[in-house]
């Protein structure tokens, strides 16, 4: 059985990217992140968009959810965790439109790298 929870420090982390990163077009009051446990995925996380009838329905708007597989995700150091945030973020698309970009031209590693260079440029510097 998966449980979720609530991982804030990892919040934080993706507020921080974003922020840092100038990745304007995310909505941060409409992207939170949670831990999950119990999980037979393989994945070290996922993003979540909530689906438009949904989200219609209810007058939502556009919401999304970055699921860290916890069993995962916590054993990595800082810097990949920091690599697997921003591959996440990647996934939103630059209209912020409830859609989910998928792997290919704008998600792969050589931009989770490239923006994981800005990141840790920025970070030196301050």
């Amino acid at each position: 059985m998966i449980r979720y929870f609530k991982v804030q420090e990892e919040e934080e982390r993706m507020r921080r990217i974003v922020m840092l990163l100038k990745m304007d077009h995310i909505d941060l009051n409409k992207v939170r992140v949670i831990g999950s446990t119990g999980s037979k995925s393989r994945a070290i996380a996922r993003i979540w968009p909530i689906p438009r009838a949904v989200s219609c329905a209810f007058y939502l708007g556009t919401l999304y959810a970055i699921e860290l597989i916890w069993e995962r995700y916590h054993v990595l150091d800082d810097d990949d965790k920091d690599k697997v945030m921003i591959h996440e973020l990647l996934h939103i698309p630059g209209k912020f439109s409830g859609g989910l970009r998928p792997h290919g031209k704008k998600v792969n590693q050589r931009e989770v790298n490239k923006l994981f260079r800005q990141l840790k440029e920025i970070k030196d510097l301050s």
